[in-house]
């Protein structure tokens, strides 16, 4: 798809890998709806960095696993820009709970955590299919979802995030078949993210815990928000024969050699 001219809707837009991702679609002359959920300076000042640039942008402020907000985002962009094309599922959430600590991982945890990670991008692709199928014409709508390695590997911050991934991974494949043959709906899965958020998260822990990762991955260094995003925006602006598939952006996190380099020979 070429995306100039074109308008896109970006969950969890204003910080992140969403704030990169949205960048890089309005170098690309894509118009952008940047939601945010509490993150209103940083979303505020991603739209001014936009327009600075001379693109377009709104921030719209919402909770994605409330369905009203997937609806507001969606008449956000049609009522701004005029169509929607292309939708990010960006926002997302966790808690950091170790996985043997299964008395910490409550009702409420699973509820909010499966509410953000799947719910919510359930609740903006279905509001956003009619409006692509409407304006964006010829190429087709694109949506794209964002994983994580956890999916794939049982892992991360607690058994809930992982299992909210997982199942986000089999929504992509599912709406990929539904919204055919005009929309796409794909996912990118990163690893390890060099973020203000997992800083936030790990504290004291983070820069010896990214020290310790960077140094076994295959590429040597973890991911920075602006590689996720790459793989993002290459979903849509890439071939248009590409639907269903989930994309791991990890720096080789998936390819380790368990037994360790040289343990056979």
């Amino acid at each position: 798809m070429k995306i100039n001219g074109k308008a896109a809707i970006v969950t969890g837009g204003g910080t992140g890998v969403g704030k990169a991702t949205s960048l890089m679609l309005a170098q690309g002359g894509c118009a952008v709806v940047i939601n945010y959920s509490r993150s209103k300076e940083d979303a505020d000042q991603t739209v001014e960095e936009i327009k600075a640039a001379g693109g377009q942008a709104i921030a719209v402020q919402g909770n994605v696993s409330k369905d009203d907000t997937a609806q507001r985002l969606v008449q956000g962009a049609l009522e701004s820009f005029g169509r929607l094309d292309v939708l990010i599922n960006c926002a997302g959430t966790t808690e950091f709970i170790p996985f043997g600590d299964l008395d910490r991982v409550t009702e409420d945890v699973w509820q909010k955590i499966m509410a953000v990670n799947l719910i919510g991008p359930f609740q903006c692709a279905r509001a956003a299919a009619p409006a692509m199928r409407e304006t964006a014409k010829p190429e087709g709508g694109v949506i794209v979802n964002v994983s994580s390695t956890a999916a794939l590997l049982a892992n991360g911050s607690s058994i809930p995030y992982a299992a909210s991934k997982a199942a986000l991974n089999n929504l992509t494949v599912s709406l990929a078949r539904t919204f055919a043959p005009e929309i796409r709906v794909n996912a990118v899965a990163p690893g390890f993210i060099d973020s203000r958020w997992v800083k936030n998260a790990l504290g004291e822990k983070y820069e010896k815990g990214k020290a310790t990762i960077s140094s076994n991955l295959p590429l040597g260094r973890v991911c920075q928000p602006e590689d996720v995003a790459a793989a993002i925006v290459g979903f849509v602006t890439g071939s248009d024969l590409v639907t269903g598939q989930i994309q791991v952006c990890d720096s080789g996190m998936l390819i380790i050699d368990p037994l360790g380099k040289g343990a056979l020979e």
